[in-house]
């Protein structure tokens, strides 16, 4: 069989090898500003409402970054240093990323929903020395700063690019009861302040190359605590030009794309924002995107061809009382990743949108994206599709971890390409497991059939997507085990019908003491972010263990799923 005999299943005008500029991944900002600069960049759309609407061109998006970076400069920010995100999607955001990244320094990324503790340790790990964040999560990063060596913190409001009057209505009705509203401690400084006081012009020029660090990005790998990725600045440039290219973008300059998904995560910083930019397209950014009725409203005045999603996100809307109200066709292709796609979730809103839904797969070691299903060819049920130009991929034997497998046969999914990840921040015996001779061992169970069309069986083995978030039970677990109460536990993702997974914990308490669920629940409030703690709860007198004492998390799972099947117990 030939080599790659996903090719033959292309798209036609879909290249099965790419030219990828050398250039760092902020190149295309600044020549969309010089070649198409009224063109608008960004849509901010933070509430269902004419009146709620922003909007900035790449000229300005492009000026207000240089500001942002001459500041940051002024304040010691140098090419190398690591400065933290914290924000939901905005035109802040935007700005500070490539403020960021035009002095060579590098974004960290941060997840908004994390608990102290959780912020700690990134921050801790990354060697953060600036942090940008919205001021509804300043508290947090005040609460942790001593414990880093986080020197310096802006602090923007979410309302800083509303609309005149939705910022009014905002201040007077909504920003106490959010947490917005905030007094920025002596020391720390204004967003809008920082940027008031330097022209464009002010911007130091650094030197920045396609080999220079761009991104961490914090995931657990296949298991354990959370690791920093490092994507250089080329292996960003050369995923978006990929996913540019899956989709067909007619001509440069004419997309809209909806960025409804975090751009905190490197799914939505890759797919929203680097492919957005990448296209000269404009992003419609929504901050909350659990408000369905702002995404309708977004959708029908801006008519966004392509939306980036997770099933959770397109199940949501499928469902949602008042979809049939809105105008939902001007999209033409979204792709799901983050977890499985379930056929009935992409029959409906195919149906509903006239969009080709597609599942794809990625993963942070590879921002983001290496397979999609094909925009116009065939659709495999069940299938993450074919791999993207210049990725190679093979089926690996779990037992040798070398013997390449037959289609049909299932085996780890390791993949190569350029968007593949330089590897873990100082942490050289964890790159050495996945990084082999530029092959990317991926911990993910998967087969491929006769035509290419890859499957995958088991995703890194234990790992938890609820909702589109990755989760460890090793995180749980060792919070749950700090309780006094509490003897043993396992962490494990259950089937949930809204979030794809959703966790189960089995907890040996202590001889003598008595649990209840809410108990574990509560103790977790402050030391795990929400969507980590455990929605179900199961007391056991003993855990399955082999014969050296490990747990097994799978028996445990297993166990569920074998629960809920249909039919069982009847």
């Amino acid at each position: 069989m030939p080599d790659k005999p996903w090719l033959k299943s292309y798209d036609a005008g879909v290249p099965p090898s790419l030219e990828y500029p050398a250039v760092p991944i902020f190149y295309f900002l600044e020549e969309y500003a010089r070649k198409i600069p009224e063109k608008t960049a960004l849509i901010f759309q933070p509430a269902p409402a004419a009146y709620a609407v922003s909007r900035m061109t790449y000229r300005e998006l492009n000026d207000l970054s240089d500001r942002l970076a001459a500041a940051l400069s002024d304040l010691g920010v140098q090419k190398g240093d690591r400065v933290l995100l914290l924000m939901v999607n905005s035109p802040q955001f935007v700005i500070s990323y490539y403020a960021v990244l035009k002095l060579g320094a590098v974004v960290v990324a941060t997840n908004p929903l994390y608990s102290p503790r959780e912020m700690e340790y990134q921050a801790q790990d990354a060697g953060a020395k600036a942090a940008i964040v919205m001021s509804r999560f300043y508290p947090v990063i005040k609460k942790i700063q001593g414990n880093t060596a986080l020197e310096k913190v802006i602090v923007t409001n979410i309302k800083d690019y509303m609309p005149p009057l939705l910022r009014f209505l905002f201040t007077l009705a909504r920003e106490k009861k959010s947490g917005d509203r905030v007094a920025v401690a002596a020391g720390d400084y204004s967003f809008t302040d920082l940027l008031g006081r330097y022209g464009p012009d002010r911007r130091p020029r650094v030197e920045v190359a396609p080999d220079d660090l761009a991104l961490l990005q914090y995931t657990g790998g296949t298991t354990g605590l959370p690791k920093g990725a490092m994507a250089l600045h080329r292996n960003i440039v050369a995923n978006a030009f990929q996913i540019r290219a899956w989709i067909r973008e007619e001509k440069e300059g004419e997309g809209v794309v909806l960025g409804a998904i975090p751009l905190f995560h490197v799914y939505g910083l890759v797919t929203v924002l680097n492919y957005g930019v990448a296209s000269g397209s404009t992003m419609v950014l929504l901050p909350d995107p659990r408000d369905l009725d702002n995404l309708f409203f977004a959708i029908e005045r801006h008519k966004p061809k392509t939306f980036p999603g997770v099933p959770t996100l397109y199940n949501a809307i499928n469902n949602h009382p008042k979809v049939k109200q809105f105008n939902l066709r001007s999209i033409e292709a979204c792709i799901s990743g983050s977890a499985p796609l379930m056929a009935e979730t992409q029959r409906t809103f195919e149906a509903l949108t006239g969009a080709s839904l597609r599942e794809g797969y990625g993963l942070s070691e590879a921002p983001t994206a290496t397979h999609c299903n094909p925009r116009f060819g065939e659709n495999r049920r069940g299938s993450i599709g074919l791999p993207l130009p210049d990725v190679e991929c093979k089926i690996i034997s779990t037992e040798d971890g070398v013997t390449e497998l037959p289609p049909g046969e299932v085996g780890e999914l390791v993949v190569k390409g350029p968007q593949v990840f330089a590897g873990y921040w100082n942490r050289p015996a964890e790159t050495a497991a996945v990084l082999k001779d530029g092959w990317l061992y991926t911990g993910d169970l998967a087969k491929m059939d006769e035509d290419g069309y890859f499957y995958i069986v088991d995703r890194k083995k234990e790992m938890i997507i609820a909702g589109g978030y990755n989760i460890y039970p090793r995180e749980i677990e060792e919070v749950i085990k700090e309780h006094p109460k509490v003897l043993e536990v396992a962490a494990g993702g259950i089937p949930d019908p809204y979030r794809g997974e959703t966790v189960k914990v089995w907890v040996v308490p202590k001889p003598g003491e008595t649990l209840t669920a809410e108990e574990i629940r509560e103790f977790c409030k402050d030391k795990l972010a929400k969507f980590k703690i455990p929605t179900h709860v199961e007391f056991r007198n003993e855990l399955p263990k082999t014969g050296v004492g490990k747990i097994l998390r799978r028996v445990l799972v297993d166990e569920e799923k074998s629960r809920q099947a249909p039919g069982a117990g009847a």
